[in-house]
């Protein structure tokens, strides 16, 4: 009857259980890190550490948060918790974009427009409780994603304090002179009835009429006389032909414009209604095509310069129009003549300004014609594109309509179509006085990550007309400023006044502002002064954060190291804050940006409600666990498009379950030890397990790097590796059967338990930034005194690196050796002529080098490559029966005929030498009775 040798055994034993079950655990680790107060605890631990700023851009308060937040809010957590494991002061301060239409729209819904059923002071309140509610509902979510954060502080624009130091801001850059009014066309919404920023202003296919319009010359005389080859002068109509997709901006017409180098020409058509087109040369062709004209000559040549100033005739408006000269014309479409329209595009306006046009604006803030229009008054401008043609048609000056689909700028929140209108607007001048050119001197100081991110912005800011930072909205902060009635000119003692309504909003609100008198503040003087009842851009609310938040907070400072946002952003926040920074101090308000992909689906489609494919960070969470949304974020290369699906969050799961059953191993292996009493010193420790804690030095070193250089995916990439290959397929391996069978207390057994020791103070470490939830996990279920928590560490430092016995050079070649004998073993597994690796006997034939390494293991050979038997010999002495697996490695491998050990497993020709123990091999009857065996190697 066979003994049970069970009880003489060191079994693994952990209370860390092998399913992650992340759905239940995390929620309970969240409630517990919000009762230590573990945010504010590791503030007060780093205080006065070296400091690492990274300044939270805020998501708007509107709505649910997707997996684009999930994504953006991850990879500032990570960073802050690097940091701080590298011994910065890293605060995090969130905030949130609380003003502007979305908010509006969503309390209209409620309670009416402001000044129907509620007065706009109280449509601002009930704005701000819905706002405050939005914001609650996120911070929950952020928070369940193990996001850390001073989330009882966060910052909120529409903060008394915060509005206030908004309007100080706008003193601020009033007071530096980039601040202008003018009646400038910008992007207007018919449907928010409202000016848009750039950022604010999307682009989608629109199906348009494209039309070829007739404006007649008035002096052919002239016309011909200024062409500089004239063959003939024809006969028919003479007419400049401009072509244009948006008929409705030919009331607003007040030139045509020719790019002065272009070489122009008079066609004359043949047939039976000859007339005569002025277009450009290089068009000619494409455009008689077009029109399906296939008889026709050419009667004269002529520069675009030298036409400048003559007259044609409106094409249904008794108005004269000239022709004027601009850079901004193109060969790309149409017919080289442009209709300028200076209320209705910034190319046009920009010309105009140089001719002295005038700025006629005939359309209103609800996207109709003025009742003083003639021909269209009333009409809808999008509805009256038929109605110009149908003029055009009745007066003879269409050539031609087609329909064309191209790209046209849209509302982002209506997804509805825009215009361009001119309207008196507030400004930041971008050359009045010297933003542009500051600006991209301080984009050339920056970091940039990736790279191309600086010339993006670059040319971004290099075109960008001025900042139209007023709107026409209720909901927002004022443009807090005091105008003279009659000239406009701002008030002189703006400087003062400004800090006086700032005073009353930081105890009041905006609301504050709105309810004022300005006598209040005027006296007398509000006889002559108006407040100006517009808005700011919320643009300006985020972009001036840098001022409101890193200036005003004592545990921040400005310039933050880091911005971190979306692509988008470039043309969004970090342009919006560079320009305010600027504006206010000469500087940016950041030293480094950073920018993340979006997220798509499997088939590379943006994430959309309306297609259906939205991934829900929360649905995740509450399926798989937050820890594998991190790990997903963290192992994706953010800095393109970041792909995510059920398919490749299985994946993240199964990648999951390799770091967390490492983690699981070294836990178990554990058990029994103290490291206060059990450590082992570097030099006394085996050959192995001084090789395991190298690579974990060395790892360590790689890994720590990949988080300064802001590579997590390297990070992941590094540390799966580390658990596949270097733990799981080499040292865990190996050391079972040292770590089980000698004795408890022995150096063999604490070497390696010293070993995993180091091992897992490093790991849970690298773990921490990432696997939040997994990592703390870990820490409360490891040995020794410890922290209260694994996010009041710093990276671990006691990795020493010892090659006294065998060197990492040794340890390459045995690894190949290894490698070698495992892939023929498993086959012979696979043809079943060996049951498992111990009843193998292994006989290599080495080259010299691989001899030379393999032999400094002695006896000790068969515990690494996990065989009862091993023995090595010279390559050359090879017999022909074995097997050559590589150039200096052949082998040849028999099945063992000695008896097993049922201790140990091990095929052993001394099995069934002792009376007492007959199933026992002399090393395991060493191990229960005697000193223990003596192990040096592995």
């Amino acid at each position: 009857m066979s003994q049970d040798y069970k009880d003489t055994l060191n079994l693994p034993k952990t209370k860390f259980p092998m399913r992650g079950n992340l759905p239940n655990r995390e929620p309970q680790m969240l409630k517990a890190w919000e009762e230590k107060a573990i945010y504010q605890q590791i503030r007060q631990q780093m205080k006065g550490k070296p400091q690492f700023i990274l300044h939270d851009g805020p998501p708007y308060a509107n709505g649910n948060i997707h997996i684009g937040h999930a994504v953006n809010k991850i990879l500032k957590d990570i960073i802050i918790k690097s940091k701080t494991l590298s011994g910065f002061d890293a605060p995090y301060i969130p905030g949130w974009d609380c003003h502007g239409l979305p908010i509006e729209l969503q309390v209209e819904k409620k309670v009416g427009r402001p000044g129907n059923k509620v007065t706009p002071n109280e449509f601002r309140k009930a704005c701000r409780v819905y706002a405050q509610k939005q914001v609650d509902k996120q911070r929950t979510d952020f928070k369940r994603l193990g996001v850390f954060a001073d989330w009882e502080d966060p910052y909120l624009t529409m903060h008394f304090k915060y509005e206030a130091d908004l309007i100080r801001a706008l003193g601020l850059i009033v007071k530096n002179g980039h601040v202008n009014k003018g009646y400038k066309p910008v992007h207007w919404c018919t449907d928010c009835r409202s000016a848009l920023a750039e950022a604010e202003v999307e682009y989608q296919d629109k199906d348009s009429f494209a039309i070829d319009v007739r404006f007649k010359v008035l002096n052919e005389n002239a016309f011909f006389d200024a062409c500089h080859s004239v063959e003939k002068r024809g006969e028919g109509t003479l007419s400049v032909v401009i072509w244009t997709t948006t008929p409705w901006t030919l009331p607003a017409n007040r030139a045509v414009c020719l790019h002065p180098e272009l070489e122009y020409v008079v066609v004359q058509t043949e047939g039976d209604n000859p007339e005569r087109f002025f277009i450009a040369e290089g068009l000619m062709k494409d455009t008689m095509a077009r029109w399906g004209i296939e008889h026709y000559h050419v009667l004269a040549y002529g520069a675009g310069h030298l036409f400048e100033n003559l007259l044609l005739q409106h094409p249904f408006y008794a108005r004269e129009v000239p022709l004027i000269l601009g850079d901004h014309v193109t060969l790309e479409a149409g017919t080289g003549a442009v209709h300028t329209a200076p209320a209705h595009g910034v190319d046009d306006y920009v010309v105009g300004r140089r001719y002295q046009l005038k700025v006629d604006n005939p359309v209103g803030a609800d996207g109709r014609y003025f009742d003083d229009v003639e021909l269209f008054a009333g009409k809808h401008v999008f509805q009256a594109n038929q109605s110009v043609i149908d003029t055009l048609i009745e007066r003879q000056a269409l050539v031609q309509e087609r329909r064309m689909e191209h790209s046209y700028p849209c509302c982002w929140r209506h997804k509805t179509p825009i215009i361009f209108r001119a309207t008196p607007q507030w400004f930041i001048s971008m050359e009045k006085a010297g933003l542009r050119q500051q600006s991209l001197i301080e984009i050339a100081k920056q970091e940039w990550m990736p790279d191309w991110g600086e010339a993006r912005i670059k040319g971004m800011v290099e075109g960008r007309p001025d900042w139209c930072i007023s709107r026409q909205r209720t909901w927002g902060v004022p443009l807090a400023l005091f105008v003279h009635k009659q000239t406009g000119e701002l008030h002189p003692d703006t400087e003062q006044l400004i800090e006086l309504v700032a005073k009353k909003v930081e105890q009041g609100g905006v609301e504050a502002w709105f309810e004022m008198e300005a006598s209040e503040l005027l006296g007398d003087n509000a006889k002559v002064y108006e407040k100006v009842p517009d808005t700011l851009d919320v643009w300006f609310d985020s972009g001036a954060s840098h001022f409101a938040v890193l200036d005003q907070r004592d545990n921040l400072q400005r310039p933050a190291d880091l911005y971190l946002e979306g692509s988008d952003q470039h043309r969004g926040w970090f342009q919006s804050s560079l320009l305010t920074s600027v504006a206010m101090t000469g500087y940016a308000p950041y030293k480094a940006v950073l920018t993340h992909g979006f997220t798509v689906d499997q088939d590379g489609k943006k994430m959309s409600k309306s297609i259906g494919n939205v991934m829900e960070p929360q649905k995740v969470a509450n399926q798989l666990g937050a820890d594998i949304i991190r790990l997903w974020v963290a192992g994706a290369d953010y800095r393109n498009e970041m792909t995510v699906s059920d398919e490749i969050l299985k994946r993240t799961s199964d990648g999951y379950r390799r770091i967390r059953n490492t983690a699981r191993y070294l836990l178990s292996n554990l058990n029994g030890f103290d490291p206060a009493t059990n450590l082992v010193a570097p030099a006394e420790m085996l050959a192995l397990d001084q090789w395991a804690v190298a690579q974990t030095a060395q790892l360590q070193s790689e890994i720590k790097q990949a988080y300064t250089d802001y590579q997590f995916h390297l990070v992941y990439q590094k540390l799966h590796h580390f658990c596949v290959n270097e733990m799981g397929g080499f040292y865990l391996d190996i050391i079972k059967d040292r770590q089980y069978t000698t004795q408890a207390d022995s150096l063999a057994r604490r070497s390696t338990q010293t070993a995993l020791y180091h091992i897992a103070e490093a790991m849970v470490r690298w773990l921490a930034p990432i696997l939040t939830f997994t990592a703390e996990e870990i820490w409360q279920q490891m040995s020794g005194e410890r922290a209260d928590s694994v996010f009041l560490a710093s990276w671990y430092d006691n990795l020493a690196i010892i090659e006294d016995k065998l060197t990492q050079a040794d340890w390459q070649r045995i690894i190949e050796v290894r490698s070698v004998v495992s892939k023929q073993i498993e086959a012979k597994r696979k043809a079943g002529e060996l049951g498992s690796a111990l009843e193998a006997e292994v006989v290599l034939y080495l080259a010299s080098e691989y001899r030379t390494s393999v032999a400094k293991l002695a006896d000790e050979l068969r515990f690494v490559l996990i065989t009862s038997a091993a023995s090595h010999q010279d390559f050359i002495d090879k017999p022909d029966t074995a097997l050559i697996a590589t150039d200096g490695i052949a082998l040849e491998i028999q099945v063992s005929h000695a008896p097993k050990c049922v201790r140990c497993w091990h095929h052993c020709t001394d099995v069934g030498a002792s009376e007492q123990h007959p199933e026992l091999c002399g090393r395991c009857i060493e191990n229960i009775e005697g000193k223990g065996e003596i192990r040096k190697f592995a």
